[in-house]
């Protein structure tokens, strides 16, 4: 009973969130004519969609662990504490220097700036830790098939 229940829920959700979705998509395209605020809007929106997708993956990563195996919860707890470290690590990295070569009339303020360039280390963190554990990986694929 309790299954059908959240599937239910679930559904509703997933409907309720493309229908908003959509609406916002045709009211940008149609009617706002992609001014700044529109944009603005559908950009918050985006935003407001990825939290929650990022909320709903640990909500339910939590309650999934502690349900099925609450000695994994500590492994999860470590794993979110990595990943805000790794951000709070971005951000510190982070200058924030004004953009160099900028035209716009609007100058972005310096949380803009600050905010951006943690993405940037973020993304440069990422994507080195990435290549270099593909190529640690085939190292120890190689040595590990010579050895059988």
């Amino acid at each position: 009973m309790e299954k059908k229940f959240y599937a239910k829920l679930f559904k509703i959700c997933l409907w309720v969130l493309l229908v908003a979705s959509v609406a916002l998509l045709c009211y940008v395209a149609f009617i706002g004519k992609f001014s700044e605020g529109s944009v603005d809007a559908l950009l918050g929106w985006a935003y407001g969609m990825l939290g929650l997708a990022i909320a709903a993956i640990v909500c339910v990563g939590l309650y999934i662990t502690a349900t099925t195996n609450p000695k994994n919860l500590i492994k999860l707890v470590i794993v979110l504490a990595g990943a805000a470290a790794l951000c709070g690590l971005a951000f510190l990295l982070a200058k924030g220097a004004p953009a160099q070569g900028y035209t716009g009339e609007v100058l972005p303020s310096q949380g803009t700036l600050k905010l951006t360039d943690t993405v940037l280390n973020l993304t440069y963190i990422l994507g080195g830790t990435a290549i270099l554990s593909i190529i640690v990986g085939e190292i120890v694929m190689a040595l590990r098939s010579k050895k059988a």
